[in-house]
């Protein structure tokens, strides 16, 4: 098997200039790169991107969980930030993970995880 050395993902955003700020204050801080006019991206973790282009968005995607030190005070971050409602911390016995959700302007399924000890 081939060794990958990096992974991309794409979410759409029908108003580029407001899906690009809501980024910037997801990752609370401006894109790493902007190859091209409607495109930017972020380097998440060494090797992983997320691009954010202007498009129409993808109903029912699959989700990008970002890892995080403290779950519940980036999700009180985000929803003072955005206004908007973020559902509870999950947990699940056996699963050593809390994780929660939440969905872009555009419809793009967003989420926040934490490994637990």
């Amino acid at each position: 098997m081939t060794k990958h050395i990096g992974v991309t993902f794409q979410v759409r955003v029908a108003d580029y200039k407001k899906g690009i700020r809501w980024y910037e204050i997801l990752f609370n801080r401006k894109p790493d790169f902007i190859p091209h006019e409607d495109f930017a991206e972020w380097e998440i973790v060494n090797g992983a991107w997320l691009q954010v282009a202007k498009g129409k968005p993808t109903k029912d995607n699959g989700s990008i969980r970002l890892g995080v030190k403290d779950i519940s005070s980036e999700r009180e971050r985000l929803r003072s930030a955005f206004d908007i409602e973020i559902e509870e911390v999950n947990t699940r016995e056996g699963v050593p993970a809390a994780w929660c959700s939440f969905m872009d302007p555009d419809g793009n399924r967003v989420g926040l995880f934490q490994e637990l000890e």
